[in-house]
């Protein structure tokens, strides 16, 4: 049974969460898709290919009696000057349908306006029926395909949320 609403910590990444992270986003991806090589860089080493480039994770979890239970992610990856690709965003099977992909996504947009973000962009599926509608409620327009292929082989859908303008 899931906690109130009140119970879900919503906090940026910190030593430890490792194991959910790669847990959590292989778990989604092994369900739908296969795990490629790209996935087993980034979720193998989160530190050098998210945070050492000046990103961040989001992460979710349920106060437990011997700690606490990670149920979501979020990865900020830094792809330019202001410009940010949100990928890796997982919710534990076991809690979806409670709202908190939108709660984790809400928090993740917002720490991505305090690492000054102007630009969102994401790769989806078309697979990801509920994943793309949350995305599109929450002010992401879809984009055509980009002239280069995608690292994905499994990205069919491509989207951007443009947060402000930067400054000039």
């Amino acid at each position: 049974m899931l906690p109130s609403d009140r119970a879900i910590v919503f906090r940026t990444f910190r030593p430890g969460d490792e194991a959910a992270f790669h847990q959590l986003n292989a778990a989604w991806i092994e369900q739908l898709f296969v795990l490629e090589e790209l996935d087993r860089i980034v979720l193998d080493d989160p530190y050098t290919h998210v945070l050492a480039r000046g990103g961040q994770i989001c992460m979710a979890e349920l106060p437990a009696r011997d700690g606490a239970l990670p149920i979501g992610c979020c990865a900020l990856v830094r792809i330019g000057p202001g410009e940010y690709e949100l990928a890796k965003m997982a919710v534990s099977e076991a809690v979806r349908g409670h709202g908190i992909g939108r709660r984790l996504l809400r928090f993740a947009i917002d720490i991505a306006r305090q690492m000054g973000a102007h630009r969102l962009c994401l790769e989806s599926n078309t697979k990801n029926e509920a994943a793309i509608h949350l995305y599109e409620e929450l002010g992401f327009r879809h984009l055509p395909a980009p002239p280069h292929p995608s690292k994905y082989a499994r990205a069919n859908v491509f989207m951007e949320l443009l947060l402000a303008q930067p400054e000039a």
